[in-house]
């Protein structure tokens, strides 16, 4: 088993190969396009080491190269196709009762707060102070 299978294993990419959006028209001339497997390989990789893109091991995966699979995503992102997967994803593990409704927990960072939050006190300035005048000469500044 090579490391794009066992990133992308067959069960997954049959999930998220219907929500990809279609290949752009082929040009003429220039490289190949690279398959959308290895590029999910390549995304799955950095989701689940935490490296960083230009590290991303496009050889090891045969994804072309880290803007390849950069632009890739993008693409995706752009196409909500990542929505539609965390979906579908919770929709089979609801079905295989892997999902309890009652377990749900909504990250607060992520949701607005619609009515704002109680003020603990004045908040700080944090813009530039205005300069004071000098006594000797009343047109000169002296920033303090």
């Amino acid at each position: 088993m090579n490391m794009q299978d066992a990133l992308v294993p067959d069960e997954l990419w049959e999930l998220i190969e219907p929500l990809l959006p279609s290949p752009p028209t082929k040009k003429k001339s220039g490289r190949p396009r690279v398959p959308d497997r290895p590029c999910l390989a390549g995304i799955v990789y950095l989701l689940k080491t935490g490296c960083q893109w230009k590290y991303l091991p496009a050889k090891e995966l045969s994804c072309g190269s880290p803007a390849t699979v950069w632009r890739r995503f993008d693409a995706w992102s752009k196409a909500d196709v990542w929505p539609r997967l965390h979906r579908k994803i919770l929709d089979w593990c609801a079905a295989l009762g892997e999902v309890d409704a009652r377990h749900v927990l909504i990250d607060a960072s992520t949701m607005r707060a619609f009515f704002g939050g109680r003020t603990l006190g004045p908040i700080p300035l944090t813009g530039p102070k205005m300069a004071v005048k000098d006594r000797s000469s009343p047109t000169s500044m002296v920033f303090r």
